[in-house]
């Protein structure tokens, strides 16, 4: 193992991961606002990028059809959250969960009966080539990827820690009860948190698809290594989310160079490794907060 090949697995760790960040953001995203595990947060995040692929198809250039893909994605996340998931408001959580599982089956069956179950393939919107520091390859479809999901989340803390909208929305998921006293809308501010989870779902589904072949079920493992990446890094703690997508990423990645027992085919146990460790040993994650209840 040289000191070269190991930096230059970090790097591709870190594109992985990146894909990973975005996704565990969603679901944290979900779950602060209503303590919602979103079992379908993958399969929406597939169907945003057969939008893209829809709008690119028709002519539109990738980077005019993101825009419009996250707009059309925010907007039906808080159209879910309206019709779906508002009149189960306050249900048991086996409720929520079952809910969350048939919103799955149900965005997998729209999408395979709209463009069909056949493999397509997305055009990569990163140039080729690579750049090279030090006998260390970076591609520029990796620094790309790095690239947008940094952005994404300088928006969204922006958003969280300067803006009305954020404080409000910081104000429900710290205690809703006491922020519908103070004159918040609550139900406002829970359709916005599943919009901003549909849109951050959004850009890591479309960003996957030029590195997978697109059709229904692509999201399924990048769902499995976002569940790991937010238990890893909290799932009350959307920057825990970001570094347990990157930490989950350069994991897998080193795993599969490094350790023959694992090699390319195993590498999906990788994150079910690190879910289980989490929960026997640091249920809350690295940055979540432990629960406290008042005796």
């Amino acid at each position: 193992m040289t000191v070269t090949g190991f930096a230059q697995q970090i790097i591709e760790g870190l594109s992985a991961g990146a894909l990973y960040a975005g996704m565990a953001l969603a679901l944290v995203l979900i779950y602060r606002f209503t303590g919602i595990v979103n079992f379908a947060q993958g399969e929406l995040a597939m169907f945003s990028a057969f939008l893209a692929w829809q709008l690119v198809a028709s002519g539109m250039p990738f980077w005019a059809a993101l825009p419009v893909t996250i707009a059309i994605s925010f907007a039906g996340g808080m159209l879910i959250e309206r019709i779906v998931i508002r009149p189960v408001e306050g249900a048991p959580e086996l409720t929520l969960v079952i809910v969350t599982v048939g919103l799955f089956f149900f965005v997998n069956a729209a999408a395979g009966w709209i463009w069909s179950y056949q493999l397509k393939s997305f055009p990569n919107p990163f140039p080729d080539g690579s750049l090279r520091m030090g006998g260390v390859t970076a591609g520029y479809g990796s620094l790309g990827i790095l690239a947008v999901v940094a952005v994404v989340m300088t928006l969204l803390y922006l958003l969280f820690r300067y803006t009305r909208i954020g404080l409000a929305m910081r104000a429900v998921a710290a205690n809703p009860h006491s922020a519908r006293l103070v004159g918040i809308s609550v139900g406002a501010v829970l359709a916005l948190g599943w919009g901003l989870a549909a849109a951050v779902g959004a850009v890591s589904g479309v960003l996957s698809a030029p590195l997978l072949f697109l059709e229904p079920n692509m999201m399924g493992g990048v769902l499995i290594y976002a569940f790991a990446a937010a238990t890893l890094g909290g799932f009350d703690s959307p920057g825990g989310a970001v570094a347990g997508g990157l930490i989950v990423g350069v994991a897998e990645t080193l795993a599969g160079a490094y350790l023959d027992v694992i090699g390319t085919e195993l590498k999906i146990g990788v994150p079910l490794v690190i879910i289980l460790g989490v929960l026997l040993l640091r249920p809350q994650g690295l940055f979540g907060a432990a629960a406290v209840e008042r005796v």
